[in-house]
């Protein structure tokens, strides 16, 4: 039997680190040996859980363990380096998002990624909930015709007391746009298919931005995407998130809080869609990494969404304009 994939984590500040660790015991292909992590408490804990090194510094890790993956799941003004330096020490990377909070930091991965040739995978995990599934196999198989609108909707509990000072902060935390939308970006590419458009973003002008909107053309797709930090801590939900689909022969909404999607098509009146299985957030990624091929949320795929997240907070920054987006190496 092959030796275990090696699996290092750098940065633990967000509980979606779990989305790895979680597939650890699951799995002989796989094995944790270290986990980096600024503040020790935290790379102590998740250590110790797994019996494997802790450190403060992920580059001391990189030198010693020489993992074949690292996990980033720390603080997102800290992913860039850690990323790039994860690269450069030949791992792949799967990475929480935001990836980075800044199309400069972006800019250095892009590069980093080439000349190393590593994968770089981003935890998109909507694109593979149960209601997500569903309605990609209606647009599929031509039920809901052409898609022409996306209007989605992503509140989520801000839970301030719980929140580290970081995150509470622009420099620390990046941008909602940046954070929040990158999901829902992801959805309109993937499911547009559009190499190209524009999109305009507003956000109000605290220091750490309660609530941001944007618009996005993609190709002949048109998106409203609103996200924010307002969800009432009385909800039973983290985030009641919803997107509507519309095309020329019927339309779906997906309630993924509720688990739920509702499908009308010309020909047939409204009715509950049965749901596929549950996919883990971090299974594909690692069965890619072990056959040595990109998974399904592909470099490529990551660094689209990225930057057009990125790009829509820049336009936020700027008072809303309207700015160009072009994948790399695509024609609009």
């Amino acid at each position: 039997m092959p030796a275990p994939l090696r699996l290092a984590v750098i940065g633990a500040a967000h509980s979606h680190v779990r989305y790895a660790l979680d597939e650890v015991p699951l799995r002989a292909d796989l094995a944790l040996v270290g986990v980096a992590d600024p503040d020790p408490a935290t790379a102590g804990r998740y250590a110790g859980e797994f019996g494997v090194p802790a450190y403060d510094d992920h580059r001391k890790l990189l030198d010693e363990l020489r993992p074949d993956v690292v996990m980033i799941a720390g603080i997102y003004a800290d992913r860039a380096e850690a990323i790039v330096d994860s690269l450069r020490a030949g791992a792949h990377v799967l990475a929480d998002k935001p990836l980075c909070t800044t199309l400069a930091e972006l800019d250095a991965i892009e590069t980093t990624q080439r000349e190393t040739g590593r994968i770089v995978s981003l935890l998109l995990e909507k694109r593979n909930y149960p209601e997500t599934l569903a309605a990609r196999a209606l647009l599929a198989d031509g039920s809901l015709g052409e898609l022409v609108q996306v209007a989605s909707t992503g509140p989520h509990k801000l839970n301030r007391p719980t929140r580290p000072d970081w995150f509470l902060t622009r420099k620390g935390y990046g941008g909602i746009l940046g954070d929040l939308a990158v999901h829902d970006i992801d959805l309109v590419l993937l499911l547009s298919g559009a190499t190209g458009g524009t999109i305009t973003g507003l956000v109000d002008s605290s220091e750490f931005a309660l609530a941001g909107s944007l618009l996005l053309r993609a190709g002949s797709v048109v998106a409203t995407i609103e996200v924010n930090w307002l969800t009432p801590a009385a909800s039973p939900y983290h985030g009641d998130y919803r997107m509507r689909l519309t095309g020329t022969e019927g339309t779906v909404e997906l309630f993924w809080a509720q688990n739920k999607l509702i499908a009308a098509t010309t020909d047939r009146p409204p009715w509950e869609v049965e749901l596929p299985p549950r996919r883990r957030p971090a299974a594909d990624a690692f069965d890619a990494f072990i056959a040595g091929r990109e998974p399904e949320i592909s470099t490529a795929v990551g660094f689209a969404a990225t930057r057009v997240a990125l790009l829509a907070q820049e336009s936020a920054d700027a008072g809303g304009v309207v700015v160009p987006w072009q994948l790399r190496g695509q024609s609009a």
